[in-house]
């Protein structure tokens, strides 16, 4: 069993308590991470003084070698190793001899793995940065497309008034986009080194923190050693960022799934993201879309296990933060599994326009607009309201729409209808009228779509 202590104690640890303990088996995912961090930290040793040169070029040298042999498979990470920091170290030291032993002088694994964690969970919000902007890409040019393209709005999943697709995939947009925000913020915050912290008090050793800093690219050192080793907010955060994109993605699935349904057919979802039936040869399911939205709750588990985990934790580190790192691990794979492939089937999903128009117009959607006529010509608006009622049970009775009625019937309800309200109530008028920024009239929507463009050029 190769680790990092044992000087103290006179027997060897329990073979079950060493399994319980050890980290290895998920904490290798930041292999890279802890190299990086160590060759960043013997370079500032030496840079002080503490180590010569040539040591830091042995050190340096062979972790490389190290590296290299792991990524081309001649070297595996095995459960032979307590964590990944005692396998680089045992490593070290076989290759090199006692250069390799001073590898750790100045450092604590508590700020060890506090480092490792914020290097690899700094990646990480690069990357899924990157996906949340293709998504984003693509839904600018879904809404770039369809300006034109008229469809019920909904509230309480009752047709409410007529939209367009571009402006119901600008909501979405608005969601992602807001998401990307929440990653950048997070991202500010944590982008500073707890290297050097040592186990909770610093050290006596003159390191230059803010140099192992600035090697890393992070903006600095933090400020208190015992809050570096004992940090998980930014864990917590970025938890809790993904389950609002995993939310939002949720949300969307859900949509997707009723439009796609035989009652609704606004979309069809492209053969490769759909899945069939063993049974009933004529099933197209939307997998895909329903597996995201279960997923969910699994990003939702991870946010509060860590929550639960911290919220009982004394100054400054205790093992229990150890249990930060599967969940983690396991929710950012999540969510990027999950944004990649939801984006791939957005962007081979076809809209059935034709049956989204025809489902406003038959929806009642045009109701409201109907009762702004009344009011444009000197009907109060409580008594146009109620005009409009009788004239939807008129037509439910009938089985006809607003745009169906004779204006004989119209004025059978209401003398004041003329010939001009059936292009009041037409779906095109009563889109293109709503004309204000975040409306979805197609000039407004042209220009959302523009400062969208600007805005993914620029970020």
């Amino acid at each position: 069993m190769a680790q990092l202590w044992g000087g103290r104690f006179t027997k060897e640890t329990d073979k079950l308590v060493y399994n319980f303990n050890a980290s290895i088996g998920f904490d290798q995912k930041f292999f890279h991470q802890d190299v990086q961090g160590s060759k960043a930290h013997v370079t500032m040793l030496a840079k002080q003084g503490i180590l010569t040169e040539e040591e830091k070029n042995q050190i340096i040298a062979g972790l490389d070698s190290i590296v290299a042999d792991v990524d081309a498979g001649k070297l595996e990470i095995t459960s032979e190793y307590e964590d990944i920091h005692s396998f680089v170290e045992a490593n070290l030291i076989d290759r090199i001899g006692d250069a390799g032993k001073k590898l750790h002088t100045g450092r604590s694994r508590n700020d060890q793995v506090a480092l490792d964690m914020k290097l690899y969970v700094r990646d990480e919000i690069k990357e899924l940065d990157e996906l949340v902007k293709k998504l984003l890409v693509t839904l600018n040019k879904i809404m770039e497309e369809n300006l034109h393209t008229y469809m019920p709005g909904f509230t309480h999943l009752q047709k409410a008034q007529p939209i367009t697709l571009a402006h119901h995939m600008g909501a979405y947009f608005e969601m992602f986009r807001r998401d990307r925000s929440r990653l950048a913020d997070i991202y500010a915050r944590m982008n500073y080194c707890p290297l050097g912290s040592g186990a909770l008090a610093g050290t006596t050793y003159p390191l230059d923190r803010a140099y192992s800093a600035e090697l890393m690219g992070f903006a600095g050192p933090t400020m208190n050693s015992m809050d570096s080793v004992a940090d998980r907010d930014y864990v917590i955060e970025l938890l809790s960022a993904m389950s609002t994109i995993m939310m939002h993605l949720s949300r969307f699935s859900e949509e997707i799934i009723i439009w796609n349904s035989n009652e609704y057919q606004f979309v069809e979802i492209d053969d490769a993201y759909s899945t069939g039936s063993s049974i009933m040869p004529q099933k197209k399911n939307p997998d895909i879309a329903e597996l995201v939205r279960g997923k969910t709750g699994r990003v939702y588990g991870a946010l509060m296990s860590i929550l639960t985990t911290m919220k009982g934790i004394p100054l400054a580190y205790n093992k229990d933060m150890q249990e930060d790192k599967e969940l983690t691990f396991d929710a950012i794979d999540t969510v990027k599994g999950c944004l990649a492939l939801f984006e791939g089937m957005v962007s081979t999903m076809k809209f059935r326009n034709d049956v989204m128009e025809n489902s406003a117009k038959h929806g009642f959607t045009n109701a409201t607009d109907a009762a702004d006529y009344l009011v444009n010509h000197g009907v109060p608006f409580r008594d146009a309201h109620g005009i409009v009622g009788r004239l939807v049970l008129y037509c439910l009775d009938k089985k006809i729409s607003l745009d169906e009625m004779s204006l004989e019937e119209y004025k059978a309800i209401s003398p004041v209808f003329e010939e001009d309200i059936y292009e009041a109530i037409s779906i095109k008028t009563c889109v293109e009228k709503r004309m204000t920024i975040g409306a979805p009239g197609p000039d407004a929507m042209a220009k959302v779509v523009e400062w969208n463009k600007k805005y993914l050029e620029e970020n």
